[in-house]
């Protein structure tokens, strides 16, 4: 069931990127990759997003101005953050960004996978 929805992935580090998207095609779940805010927006534009996972820092647009973005045309897009840097008065811990859950890396692609399936109503695999 996961095949059908499509997970837009923006992280900068490669490493981490490659091993969730691996994760996550594994799993089953259509994924699409971006090394930037810029690069995510202009795949969101173009294809049907399911979800969002993002790292907040990143180069040519971070993740929170990526959020705010996409948030304006789909408020309800689930999110998932992945980030070393995430303040405690941060904006983002507001309750209008839900669906939002946040994470400090380093993160175990397991628990961004069960995140997605709560997220967007999947059943987990026994």
């Amino acid at each position: 069931m996961p095949d059908r929805f499509h997970i837009l992935i923006a992280e900068d580090e490669v490493l981490a990127a490659m091993a969730l998207e691996d994760f996550l095609s594994f799993k089953g779940f259509r994924v699409t990759v971006a090394a930037n805010g810029v690069e995510a927006l202009e795949r969101y534009a173009t294809e049907r997003i399911h979800a969002l996972v993002t790292d907040l820092r990143m180069p040519r647009m971070d993740g929170e101005t990526l959020i705010r973005e996409i948030r304006d045309r789909d408020a309800t897009l689930p999110v998932v953050v992945m980030t070393g840097y995430l303040t405690e008065d941060s904006d983002l811990k507001q309750e209008r960004w839900k669906p939002l859950e946040i994470f400090s890396k380093p993160v175990n692609p397991r628990t961004i996978c069960n995140t997605l399936h709560r997220m967007l109503g999947i059943p987990l695999e026994a």
